[in-house]
Parts: C-alpha cells; structure tokens; sequence
C-alpha cells in the first residue's frame, strides 16, 4: 500500500515500511520496530541505534497504515 503525504510517500506492506521522502532521503524499518502515536499521528521507528519519527498529514493516513500494519495504536 502507498500512501501520499505532503513530505513524500510512505510505502507500507505486512513486514516493513518504506519513507520516500520528497527530498530524496529514503526512511526504512521493520513492523517490530514501529510505534504509532495517535496525539499527533505519528510513526515512530526505534531500532536501538537508529531512530526517526515521522508526523503524518491527518488521521486518515494515520488509521491506513495502522490497519495495513496490523499494529495497535498508542
């Protein structure tokens, strides 16, 4: 599944997730590794070492990924 946001595009399947940013940076975690935050709609990525988040645009992107995922959010 891809959805659109206004930074670029995140690109999501049962497994991992994909951040294809707007300005060329690409974003990369496993499903184990991801937290959604509903107070603000965001993906948080925390593999130890490496760690980023991301806010999404609105809610309906937000509850997308998270079904697609599987996850619960917190």
């Amino acid at each position: 599944m891809v959805v659109e946001f206004s930074g670029g595009r995140v690109i999501v399947s049962p497994q991992e997730v994909l951040v294809k940013l707007a300005t060329g940076v690409s974003l990369y975690a496993m499903v184990d590794d991801l937290r959604l935050v509903s107070a603000g709609n965001i993906m948080v990525a925390d593999a130890g070492a490496v760690r980023w988040h991301l806010t999404l645009d609105d809610e309906t992107q937000f509850a997308d990924i998270a079904e697609c995922l599987g996850i619960d959010i917190g």
